[in-house]
């Protein structure tokens, strides 16, 4: 049965020249009947832990102070059917060779998106998929990822793809918790170890989903469906 799916989508460590060698893109999937139902969950564990509703939960603020109220995101994420990630992990992005395909770092960082994104596609569905306001050329960019997917997926009448939306991080739940899944998987592919309290989480992301959160998942993979990219040097 036709349904309409939300994505939101964020990403860690996308900048050309961050010093960051490891780039993650992640896609936090449910059904768009159900985000509000979600939304509310989430802020409730906020208000358990004396969290304003308005606060945003990031990766870069997780702390032993705060590690249960976390843990509750994170576990919340596992416990509920209707919620599913997947991730594409840039292993080395300083060996990227974007002048040898006549392309910017921007516009790879959009290949990327659509790599991320086509295999959640169903054309049996319709999706609405939202990303991160990064700065003001971000609606050109989200119209342009829109028409790249839609040619794709000849959706050329706009019924599969039904709106690729920039919006910010503070004003969701959705891609909140998407920030905080793949900040760990960032964190852990990047093989740091300065916060005991982020070290928990991934040792929680990893017992309840079973993964290293370093190698591929099955293609059919959906809790958690992670692709390691390996363009090797030259793209």
């Amino acid at each position: 049965m036709s349904q309409t799916i939300n994505i939101y989508c964020d990403e860690s460590c996308h900048l050309e020249n961050d010093g960051k060698q490891v780039m993650t893109l992640g896609a936090l999937v449910c059904p768009m009947e159900k985000r509000k139902e979600i939304c509310i969950r989430l802020r409730e564990i906020k208000q358990r832990y004396g969290i304003p509703a308005s606060t945003e939960v990031k990766w870069g603020k997780v702390s032993p102070a705060k590690l249960d109220f976390y843990m509750q995101w994170i576990d919340y994420f596992f416990d509920d059917d209707d919620l599913s990630f997947r991730t594409v992990i840039i292993p080395e992005k300083q060996h990227l060779n974007h002048t040898s395909f006549q392309q910017t770092h921007d516009g790879w960082y959009y290949k990327m998106l659509f790599t991320l994104l086509k295999v959640l596609l169903k054309p049996q569905n319709r999706h609405r998929i939202y990303i991160d306001y990064k700065d003001t050329r971000s609606g050109e960019k989200a119209n342009e990822l829109h028409q790249v997917l839609c040619n794709n997926a000849y959706d050329f009448d706009r019924r599969i793809i039904e709106r690729v939306q920039p919006v910010a991080s503070h004003e969701s739940e959705l891609l909140q918790l998407c920030d905080l899944l793949i900040g760990a998987i960032g964190y852990h592919n990047r093989k740091l170890s300065d916060s005991s309290a982020k070290l928990a989480l991934i040792d929680r992301i990893k017992q309840r989903s079973g993964l290293s959160l370093e190698r591929n998942t099955l293609l059919a993979a959906t809790k958690i469906n992670l692709l390691r990219w390996e363009g090797g040097q030259n793209v």
